[in-house]
């Protein structure tokens, strides 16, 4: 099982409008079978930790590429990230392996 978050550095005040779309993003992939629940959460200087910031993440069994072969993207979701496209400054993806019993390793 993995954890994958992608992060957005968003332009100054946009945190609150990228995480908006995101959620909805998020939302229509998991409609759609191709995501799991997501959770968004940012941060646009209202707490401690790096500001303008948004999080996307959600579980996985496998890490597949998006370009794989019968992929079929929604376009309402296509449509929503090209308009984040133009509110963020970067983004990036990270993936974690989740500890499960399975994986744990005797002392």
């Amino acid at each position: 099982m993995y954890l994958i978050r992608r992060v957005y550095e968003v332009k100054p005040g946009l945190a609150r409008k990228v995480a908006t779309l995101v959620q909805r993003q998020g939302d229509i992939y998991t409609a759609a079978g191709q995501r799991s629940k997501v959770l968004v959460y940012f941060n646009s200087g209202t707490v401690p930790g790096h500001n303008n910031r948004v999080y996307m993440e959600w579980t996985d069994e496998t890490i597949e590429s998006p370009m794989r072969e019968g992929l079929d993207l929604p376009k309402e979701a296509l449509e929503i990230g090209a308009n984040v496209r133009e509110l963020i400054e970067d983004q990036y993806i990270e993936f974690f392996e989740m500890m499960i019993p399975a994986k744990m390793q005797e002392q």
